[in-house]
């Protein structure tokens, strides 16, 4: 089974990464409203219960330091 996680910075956080990319586009001549920059983690896990795996990809984000809380917000998806 595999999950997806898509990692972005808060709303609240300054996302210099996403500036600058947006910078850049907009210097090609490209319209930009906005940008910002984020992670995909792609697992890939061993469980065949769908229930399970989101528990155990939860515990990866919240104990295993896949992300920070206070800076970060995830998404989990479910890729099949």
């Amino acid at each position: 089974m595999k999950f997806g996680i898509k990692i972005m910075p808060r709303e609240v956080i300054l996302d210099t990464q996403g500036r600058a990319i947006e910078n850049s586009m907009k210097s090609n001549g490209y319209s930009l409203l906005g940008c910002r920059a984020g992670k995909f983690l792609e697992l890939t896990m061993s469980h065949d219960d769908v229930a399970k795996g989101q528990v155990e990809v939860e515990k990866m984000l919240n104990e295993g330091g896949l992300y920070n809380p206070l800076i970060e917000k995830f998404e989990i998806q479910i890729l099949n």
